[in-house]
């Protein structure tokens, strides 16, 4: 992602994992053509209203035509987009915002509507708590007020903490000091919204169609065609247009059936940037013509990961008889079961379906929470879960959940956890084998082999005689009306699917929380809704999780102190094998025409993800060489570094003193 933090899609893994780019156009337009970005999109949005919705589908675009007080540079360090200035409290509680006096809200059709004024951040945020947003439980417990108005205990949202003290000053107040406030800011659910055309539009606001949105950022939408195209241009009148430098982004929706056309449509020249799939039969033409130009980009922060559902009761896509049903459910519910799957699920064989063998381990992600996402004490955050993990039982002896290889993948330890489950789950009646459900995208050859992968592995490692995956080929649409557009756990056809999540701001709760059984935004992908389904919430020890949670929460002020409390909650998380993370974005060959880290980068919010951010990225006439990326990538991260330390002492000039 993305979030991140963005839903992300599985049809966008067998993609954007595969960072495929893609063109509208001939060679003859767009072979040397540096100012027009032709890419390619994987599902249509549902909606454009970025206050409401957390979907990648979304976000990925509205990103690109909202900005928000705050942005990402180069080099991850967050600055000024409408906010020219900002202040915070000494203890950390109040955030003052001056706006810069020159961005103003624009029609579809590039007529003037508005200034953007401290007002507009009051009105989306009040939109966003109306609408019950997907994303509330990233500001809900923070604005002081906002948890009492979402509930219903006050009507009053003038007691929530936003305030516009002029028209030119937006203050927040929140209820605890959160050191990480204003990467929030770069996420849709703190952007501003014009109340005038909001009331104007009523329900139309944010549907599928150009003109129910205002915009202030770099780009506006030109058109959605459905399964077919979008297509953005620049925005003239921007405020910040000298960093703009590509003039037309064009998506052409791509559904996954055919992974060579993507390198054969960059090789002819109406493609800016191809993902290339080794397993395919065009990577043998591409290694042979572009052989000193295939690099492999970095992984990022976006974590995918398969998920068990606990409370199945929707059947429509199964063959399973109910006895069958009941077994399996009893069989997830099981710890040990869970584990064997997990011990059992062979993660390198499964990234070579799309990334072949020879990069097949470097996006490999083993963890929720990226392990070098944060630092305590000078250490990655993952070497701190390591050492709690092996305290959890003798199975995490010598675990290594580090990026870029299998920390997982064991027979033994597989068959091992899987006897232990066996016995109890056979005092409770359970009969073998174990018939799970495992649902994938007819249309995606990538998502079809990665299924048939994931059967092979856990089939060969614990027997036939024990489990057998059915892996179900659904048509596109039944399989995300199925999975990624399921509204709730009694919509999901499914025992095992998947989907990505990128980080909304730098913090670990950003992914741990997700999986809160009382607020969790993706608790509904492992059967259970927020609040409700206790039973089942205790039954596998998410209680104690969430206690882990709120015991981490509740530390503020020390850093140090605060990170070793999540490094327990992932822990606890990937010992009780609820999810099974697998890989991340990057780490896959490609071809392209970017230049290499002119890309806003970071590792959270919708400013800073750096295939689908286009202000500030600029295009080059050839290829990019992978001598000329690696050389790049080593001046960025020096760069990087001294960009960081400066930033690191400018933050103190904000305190007020």
């Amino acid at each position: 992602m993305k979030r991140k933090a963005k839903l992300l899609t599985l049809a966008g893994v067998a993609l954007a994992s595969t960072a495929v780019l893609v063109a509208c156009g001939n060679s003859s337009s767009s072979s040397k053509n540096t100012s027009t970005y032709n890419y390619v999109y994987t599902g249509d949005p549902e909606s454009l209203d970025y206050l409401a919705t957390m979907r990648a589908t979304t976000s990925n675009i509205t990103s690109n035509v909202i900005d928000g007080l705050m942005e990402n540079d180069q080099y991850g360090n967050l600055v000024g987009s409408l906010a020219k200035d900002w202040k915070v409290s000494a203890d950390g509680l109040t955030y003052t915002y001056t706006l810069r006096d020159d961005a103003y809200w624009y029609t579809a059709d590039g007529e003037q509507y508005a200034q953007v004024k401290a007002q507009d951040f009051v009105t989306g945020l009040k939109h966003a708590a109306d609408k019950e947003a997907d994303a509330l439980y990233l500001v809900q417990n923070s604005v002081k007020g906002l948890d009492a108005y979402v509930k219903g205990e006050t009507k009053d949202f003038s007691t929530v903490g936003v305030k516009a003290i002029d028209d030119h000053t937006v203050q927040y107040t929140l209820t605890r000091p959160e050191s990480f406030w204003n990467s929030k800011t770069t996420y849709g659910i703190l952007f501003p919204v014009n109340a005038d055309f909001l009331k104007s539009q009523g329900d139309k606001f944010g549907t599928v169609d150009p003109s129910t949105i205002l915009y202030n950022g770099p780009y506006t939408i030109s058109s959605i065609t459905s399964k077919s195209s979008i297509q953005f241009a620049k925005n003239e009148n921007y405020y910040d247009k000298e960093n703009v430098h590509i003039n037309a982004v064009n998506w052409t929706y791509y559904d996954g059936s055919n992974p060579g056309d993507l390198y054969n449509g960059f090789n002819s020249g109406s493609y800016t940037m191809a993902r290339l799939f080794p397993n395919d039969s065009s990577y043998k033409d591409a290694a042979k013509k572009y052989k000193d130009d295939i690099y492999y980009a970095q992984q990022d922060a976006s974590t995918y990961m398969n998920y068990f559902n606990l409370n199945r009761t929707k059947f429509d896509l199964s063959k399973k008889t109910d006895a069958q049903k009941s077994d399996a459910k009893k069989a997830l519910l099981n710890k040990d079961f869970r584990q064997a799957i997990n011990f059992a699920f062979n993660r390198k064989n499964y990234s070579a379906q799309a990334n072949g063998e020879e990069a097949a381990t470097y996006s490999l992600r083993n963890t929720l929470t990226p392990p070098s996402f944060v630092q305590v004490d000078g250490q990655d955050f993952g070497k701190v879960v390591d050492k709690d993990l092996a305290s959890l039982g003798s199975e995490w002896t010598s675990i290594n959940t580090a990026d870029a290889q299998d920390g997982f993948y064991n027979a033994e330890k597989a068959v091992a956890e899987f006897n232990k489950a066996k016995a109890t789950l056979s005092s409770q009646g359970v009969a073998f084998p174990i018939q799970l459900d495992y649902i994938t995208d007819q249309t995606s050859e990538t998502l079809v082999n990665q299924a048939k992968s994931f059967k092979d592995s856990v089939e060969k490692a614990l027997g036939k005689e024990n489990v057998v995956i059915n892996v179900i080929q659904a048509d596109t649409d039944s399989y995300n009306n199925a999975t990624y557009y399921a509204e709730s756990p009694s919509a999901q056809d499914w025992d095992i699917s998947g989907s990505g999540w990128s980080p909304d701001y730098e913090d670990p709760s950003t992914y741990l929380d997700i999986f809160s059984p009382t607020s969790g935004s993706l608790i509904k992908n492992i059967g259970i809704t927020a609040g409700s389904d206790t039973a089942i919430a205790e039954a596998v020890g998410l209680n104690e999780y969430d206690q882990l949670l709120q015991q981490a929460a509740a530390i503020t002020q020390d850093t140090k102190a605060r990170y070793e409390a999540y490094a327990k909650a992932q822990a606890w998380l990937t010992d009780s094998a609820l999810t099974m993370p697998y890989y991340s974005l990057g780490g896959t060959p490609a071809l392209s025409k970017e230049v290499p880290f002119t890309s806003p980068y970071a590792n959270y919010g919708t400013k800073g993800d750096r295939n689908y951010t286009y202000k500030y990225k600029e295009l080059q006439a050839d290829p990019v060489s992978k001598k000329d990326y690696d050389k790049a990538y080593k001046s960025w991260l020096s760069k990087k570094e001294k960009s960081n330390a400066e930033y690191a002492k400018k933050l103190a000039d904000h305190v007020a003193k």
